[in-house]
């Protein structure tokens, strides 16, 4: 779990379902969920529209996959087992890797859109939080069950250590970036800000 197997090279079909991805995560965060059709994402990525239902059966799977390799492609569980020696040093850079991607453009938009069209589409939260937030949550928790194991910490609950580490590192940084702020935080703030708060948490889970 903690330190990934690269995928293997897919060819074509891979190449173009890479396509697709891009394609479609570029419009649902341009345009939105309803006004982006499969029509769209097909010629966006320059494939037919058969291809594209090829490799994704529906637009709800397209949604919740394109949302699942943004969050992998920021490689937040990427650890060698050797790094937990230093766990302080492995904690400050998956809070670093978590808050980037929270920040970034597309997980922005994604939210925003989330919320704008609950109502009208009411299964898009959800395809949402298990693409992203939940996703990422079970793979914090498989770290803190290993970190806990190897008794570098105390962790009864490994779900509930998952979303209290993932939860405090939002800070004010995405809460400014959230509702677009005149003020923005820089970045040596927000790394004195992680750091701080992997130390609070490596304290309260102390063994």
């Amino acid at each position: 779990m903690i330190k990934k197997i690269p995928m293997k090279t897919r060819g074509k079909s891979g190449v173009k379902r890479e396509k697709i991805l891009e394609a479609a995560t570029n419009l649902f965060t341009e345009h939105g969920y309803a006004t982006t059709s499969m029509d769209l994402i097909a010629s966006s990525a320059e494939v037919s529209k058969q291809t594209v239902y090829s490799h994704f059966g529906s637009k709800d799977e397209l949604f919740a996959a394109a949302i699942e390799q943004k969050c992998d492609s920021y490689n937040m569980i990427d650890f060698e087992l050797s790094s937990l020696h230093n766990p302080k040093q492995a904690l400050f850079a998956l809070a670093q890797r978590f808050l980037a991607m929270l920040t970034s453009k597309e997980a922005c938009a994604v939210h925003k859109i989330c919320a704008y069209e609950a109502i009208s589409h009411p299964t898009l939260s959800e395809l949402f939080y298990q693409a992203g937030p939940e996703k990422i949550t079970n793979e914090v928790a498989e770290l803190m069950d290993l970190l806990n194991e190897r008794k570098i910490l105390n962790i009864d609950n490994s779900h509930f250590a998952a979303l209290q580490f993932l939860n405090m590192m939002k800070g004010e940084a995405w809460m400014r970036i959230e509702f677009n702020t005149k003020h923005q935080i820089s970045q040596k703030e927000i790394d004195a800000y992680l750091l701080s708060s992997v130390e609070l948490f490596m304290r309260g889970y102390a063994v």
